[in-house]
């Protein structure tokens, strides 16, 4: 008996919210949410829908201005707790999404996308423009994007595959993968943790490599010109072609490969 009464309360305060809206091109969506969750994926319609799971005691609240559509989550007794979104918006929609111990998921995006939370994972698959995916406590992976990349973590891995532009990725503790990179600036750091990177290294371009616990790997394409530079403090350095190396110091020395016309820092 006991078991029934507990399931009966479970589904009453539990209950979902389904609202569309109309949108116009050059409209941002602005999502907003405590915890749960927030999974948005484009679609080819001129719309917003927004799915949620939420507490009865919740109200969905989704706003249309003049240049945004804005979505969160109020409740009688302050700030709603625990909401579950499944968001379809067009693919060319400017996102800024925010949670606090939120999980964020984005798919097909083609605009500028902003993602971040304290205690949760980022998952991105598309993005161009200003793309910007921050966790504290998070592991955060994008795929896919174009444009200006600032990713960043305080205590988990970042993964970034078949990405182009700018690129800037940073965690305190936790290894960087980075593959299928096409870039002429790359900066990329940990604390602790191991970095990988293969994509260009490309002809006047600039990338910089660190960590302070760990080991850095970084595949070299056939025929680049790039001037390397190594510093390591407690490590060894390895070569899987032979290199003649320049400027030595105690902890520090270079080699040039082709050129020299690009710059590729190691720490």
């Amino acid at each position: 008996m006991l078991l029934n009464i507990a399931a009966v309360i479970t589904l009453a305060v539990t209950q979902q919210t389904d609202t569309t809206v109309p949108v116009r091109p050059g409209m941002r969506l602005d999502v907003d949410n405590f915890g749960g969750e927030v999974v948005v994926k484009a679609w080819n319609q001129n719309s917003v829908r927004v799915q949620a799971t939420h507490s009865s005691r919740d109200r969905i609240d989704v706003e249309v201005g003049a240049s945004t559509v804005s979505v969160k989550a109020e409740s009688r007794r302050g700030i709603a707790q625990m909401v579950e979104y499944q968001i379809s918006a067009p693919a060319w929609m400017n996102l800024n999404l925010h949670g606090v111990s939120t999980d964020i998921e984005v798919d097909g995006a083609q605009g500028a996308v902003t993602a971040e939370t304290v205690n949760g994972e980022v998952k991105c698959r598309g993005g161009s423009g200003q793309v910007s995916l921050k966790s504290v406590q998070g592991a955060v992976r994008l795929q896919n994007a174009k444009g200006h990349v600032d990713v960043y973590s305080v205590s988990e891995g970042l993964t970034l595959e078949n990405v182009s532009g700018d690129i800037s990725a940073e965690t305190v503790s936790g290894d960087i993968s980075l593959e299928g990179i096409e870039s002429a600036s790359v900066e990329v750091s940990t604390v602790s943790g191991d970095v990988t990177y293969e994509g260009s290294i490309k002809d006047g371009a600039h990338y910089r490599f660190a960590t302070h616990n760990g080991d850095v790997t970084v595949g070299i394409p056939e025929r680049t010109n790039v001037t390397v530079s190594v510093a390591t403090f407690n490590g060894d350095f390895d070569s899987s072609f032979p290199v003649s190396v320049t400027n030595t110091t105690k902890h520090r020395f270079s080699f040039t490969l082709g050129s020299g016309s690009g710059r590729l820092e190691l720490e």
